[in-house]
């Protein structure tokens, strides 16, 4: 398992909710890896601005879910079909585990 800093878990926890809401709404499944790079994301502000992005891409993901059906609805995630409701399940525990990962670096930081 490769070892992340805290801001590095929480941008990869960021990544996994941007990749499902744009999986959900735009059927665009790359993983956000590329774009989170350290070098992409330098400086504070590069930071703050793609985590409002993620918020965004949230807030749309979330509109794009009218009803309990859409929960039920199939859709290619990415290679097979899959229930909307397994598809956010399945992120939200991607998403948790890295951002557990950089509570466990931020408690053994505290620790020293």
């Amino acid at each position: 398992m490769i070892t992340l800093s805290v801001g590095g878990a929480v941008l990869r926890s960021a990544a996994m909710v941007e990749q499902v809401f744009l999986g959900l709404t735009r059927r665009l499944w790359d993983d956000p890896f590329e774009w989170t790079l350290p070098e992409k994301l330098s400086t504070r502000a590069a930071i703050v601005d793609y985590l409002n992005e993620v918020v965004e891409t949230r807030r749309s993901g979330l509109r794009f879910l009218e009803s309990d059906d859409d929960l039920a609805r199939q859709l290619p995630a990415p290679e097979e079909l899959k229930p909307v409701l397994q598809v956010l399940v399945e992120a939200i525990a991607r998403a948790e585990n890295y951002f557990g990962r950089g509570e466990a670096v931020a408690r053994s930081i505290d620790r020293k």
